[in-house]
């Protein structure tokens, strides 16, 4: 099949990849749109997973103050350079989560932040709930949908993002990864409620 100077400026405006990278993927996929589109955003997630290990020295801090002033988030979100911190990708990305903290009230930004007594702390609490009426195997089943559900709800970059829930807010921040191409990581947050 012919690829198009439309097909690729299709894709493009999906998927905000480079004019190169659209016409290679339309190519491999013979055509298909959807099919080049998930290429395009197999190869971004790779391409992210190597910046992973790279410094984070620059940034910025945003923030967001819900109507009527009662609610706001900062939140700190570093980047490898100055360049990328002052892109409008990144800073509506900044505002984002900066949204997602008012919104989904997280606890921790990652996994690895909840402290291994709080875990064992609530492993033991929800084992006290359905213990007796279950056999072990779905007691331990149970306890494992129990602590998913947790992370879930109380992790930042393990939550539904709230504009897409279909969508988790790490999948958003690697997106951004893949088109900005560095290393991008959510360091801290704060989120402030009047009388709360």
């Amino acid at each position: 099949m012919e690829i198009t100077a439309a097909m690729v400026k299709d894709l493009r405006a999906q998927t905000n990849a480079g004019v190169l990278d659209c016409r290679k993927a339309l190519e491999k996929a013979d055509g298909d749109m959807a099919k080049a589109a998930e290429f395009l955003r197999e190869k971004g997630l790779a391409q992210a997973a190597k910046k992973a290990d790279r410094v984070t020295k620059e940034g910025l801090i945003g923030h967001y103050i819900h109507t009527g002033s009662k609610i706001a988030a900062l939140i700190e979100v570093n980047c490898e350079s100055d360049f990328v911190a002052r892109t409008e990708q990144f800073q509506h990305l900044i505002r984002e989560l900066a949204m997602q903290v008012v919104a989904a009230r997280p606890t921790y930004v990652k996994v690895e932040e909840i402290p291994a007594e709080t875990l064992e702390e609530l492993k033991n609490q929800f084992r006290l709930t359905i213990e007796g009426t279950k056999t072990p195997e779905q007691v331990e089943r149970i306890l494992e949908g129990k602590m998913a559900k947790y992370v879930e709800e109380n992790v930042l970059l393990e939550q539904p993002y709230i504009k897409d829930e279909s969508v988790k807010v790490k999948d958003l921040v690697t997106g951004v990864i893949a088109k900005l191409g560095e290393n991008i990581q959510v360091r801290r947050f704060a989120r402030l409620e009047v009388g709360g």
